[in-house]
């Protein structure tokens, strides 16, 4: 199981906010600092304020902010909000239809030990 840019860069932006939290923080800014695109960053941030992560201030002197302190932030808050279910497999879905799968057990277990881990780091540690 692989995680797309969007869990990379969506974590790496929320860092950036993180060490300058409360602080206002704007794309261009975080996108020179990190080497994202500003547009991958905007798309990123409109579904992390969408989910309560970030808010924004409009204007000259506007920019992205964390919604809560980082210490209050987990990484799986930010991964499930840019990337969606964590579910490593159909299994875990109430669409997956075959209760009698075998393997169902092993997809069920991964995906809550993925999420498990991911809630214990919060982006005050980062």
């Amino acid at each position: 199981m692989q995680f797309s840019t969007k869990a990379e860069y969506g974590l790496r932006a929320a860092v950036v906010l993180a060490k300058s939290y409360p602080r206002l923080k704007s794309i261009s800014e975080i996108s020179r600092e990190e080497n994202i695109s500003a547009k991958y960053l905007e798309h990123l941030f409109s579904t992390l304020k969408k989910d309560g992560i970030v808010i924004s201030v409009k204007g000259k002197n506007g920019g992205y902010a964390l919604a809560n302190p980082p210490s209050k932030i987990s990484a799986c808050e930010i991964v499930e909000a840019v990337e969606g279910s964590l579910e490593p497999m159909r299994c875990q879905s109430p669409e997956c239809s075959n209760a009698k799968c075998p393997s169902k057990k092993v997809w069920v277990k991964l995906g809550k030990e993925i999420k498990r881990t991911l809630k214990k780091i919060r982006l005050s540690e980062l």
